[in-house]
């Protein structure tokens, strides 16, 4: 793969498993942008709702809540904030990959580009539940005492947002190009990984 010809890039992960970090790594090393809160703040513009509703909804969502999206749905005349919020990213997603080769960070990314015929490699990053203990004390997100259960809620929430808008199982991996354990190999040794795979 050439300098010139560098795919858009999507990265689905376990929470903890250095995601960003490697989503920043690659942005610096191949020269490409990667989205993060500018996604919320376009999504949030698109869809009319806060980007706050954004951050808590474009992501996440519980059993009950899946449920509950789905009899409400039946009502004609009814949207639920994340069916809005998913159909602003979703759009989101579809223009920035229209435009020069970026980074897309979840959010179905990959799934959704595939849909449109959009050419994408795809990477889903994981890592032992202790390494990620440690990510997430580091990322100061939750000041509970139980990490491993708010990291298995978040792993939860967003393997159902994710069954529930693509009818896919999260981290299966015929759904990527490759899957790496940063626990493992540690995130800068992924990065390098991906960038010699990527052809720069």
């Amino acid at each position: 793969m050439s300098e010139n010809s560098l795919p858009v890039i999507t990265i689905s992960r376990e929470y903890g498993a250095g995601g960003r970090t490697v989503a920043r790594g690659l942005t610096e090393a191949l020269g490409i942008p990667y989205y993060d809160n500018e996604f919320i703040e376009k999504t949030a513009e698109k869809s009319g709702y806060s980007a706050e509703d954004v951050e808590r909804e474009g992501e996440s969502m519980t059993h009950a809540g899946r449920i509950m999206n789905s009899i409400l749905n039946s009502a004609v005349s009814y949207t639920s904030s994340s069916d809005g919020i998913f159909r602003a990213q979703k759009q989101v997603i579809l223009d920035l990959a229209a435009g020069e080769p970026c980074i897309l960070v979840g959010r179905c990314s990959n799934i959704i580009l595939r849909a449109a015929g959009v050419p994408s490699f795809d990477i889903f990053l994981y890592a032992p539940m202790e390494k990620r203990i440690v990510r997430a004390r580091e990322l100061g997100e939750c000041n509970i005492a139980d990490v491993r259960k708010y990291i298995s809620r978040r792993d939860d929430t967003r393997a159902t947002y994710y069954k529930t808008y693509t009818g896919h199982d999260m981290g299966d991996y015929r759904d990527y190009n490759i899957c790496l354990d940063t626990g493992a190999i540690g995130t800068e040794k992924c990065v390098e990984l991906l960038v010699s795979i990527l052809g720069k």
